[in-house]
């Protein structure tokens, strides 16, 4: 059985480190593979792992479309097949998973950019396809999602175990959260689990009007990530933030987190 987590949250809140812990903590706590979905078009997910990106789920859409085109004068894309009798999913799932990115005990799948001015319907289709068909062997599945939920169930019909939203400890934070989490009662897919989590808090404690503004929402706290130099430090020098000790207080915080929300 697949577990998959799910975070949100407005650009630079942190969501991706935040998912980089995710994936270090399971590899410390859990057995099992793990398979990394960054659905940001912006890609950044491999920096945080430690691996080299070569090709995104995007770059092979627009190569199938390039056969597509190809492959009309032919007279096989109107069949569904390309040139050589290769159907379209097929071409998918081998392009998708020669494109894996391998590391320890994780794999990662970057989603890349988003669609240009063609028609991409019936690919996206066939994409979500190849994804949930390979997240299938895999334990854990954590996908790192675009700014807000919209998009989700395009990439994947896997209903969701925990949603994390993260945000920075303002007021126009929460608010951006609170709209984030929403969409998640509009999406196709079931997401069991939904928690707020407050990145580079200044101080151990929640300020008394943030406090007041979350507990109004139908968002729970799950906890508060302390502002700490050492991943300046990290972004700094490139290092991947999974290799982040292990008594880092921005570690050691969330590690007490996914223990109370993440399912073992």
């Amino acid at each position: 059985m697949t577990t998959t987590i799910a975070l949100a949250g407005k650009g630079g809140v942190g969501k991706t480190t935040i998912a980089g812990m995710v994936i270090k903590y399971l590899m410390q706590s859990q057995p099992g593979a793990i398979l990394a979905i960054d659905a940001d078009p912006s890609s950044n997910l491999n920096m945080v792992l430690g691996l080299e990106l070569e090709w995104t789920v995007g770059d092979i859409r627009e190569g199938l479309l390039d056969k597509v085109q190809q492959s009309l004068t032919a007279g096989g894309a109107a069949m569904g097949t390309l040139e050589g009798g290769l159907t379209k999913r097929d071409y998918l799932d081998y392009e998708v998973r020669a494109a894996l990115a391998e590391g320890e005990r994780f794999d990662l799948i970057a989603m890349g950019r988003s669609e240009g001015p063609g028609c991409y319907c019936a690919v996206n289709h066939n994409l979500r396809d190849v994804v949930d068909s390979i997240s299938k062997n895999y334990r854990y599945v954590v996908i790192d999602n675009e700014a807000g939920m919209e998009h989700l169930s395009r990439r994947t019909t896997r209903d969701v175990d925990v949603l994390l939203v993260v945000s920075d400890p303002t007021q126009r934070g929460i608010v951006a959260a609170e709209r984030i989490a929403g969409f998640r009662h509009e999406l196709d897919i079931n997401i069991e689990h939904t928690y707020l989590i407050l990145n580079n808090m200044p101080g151990d404690t929640v300020p008394a009007p943030l406090q007041a503004r979350i507990d109004a929402m139908d968002l729970p706290l799950l906890g508060v990530v302390p502002r700490n130099t050492e991943l300046t430090e990290f972004e700094f020098s490139g290092r991947p933030l999974v290799e982040l000790s292990d008594d880092s207080p921005v570690y050691t915080a969330l590690k007490a987190m996914f223990e109370k929300a993440l399912p073992v």
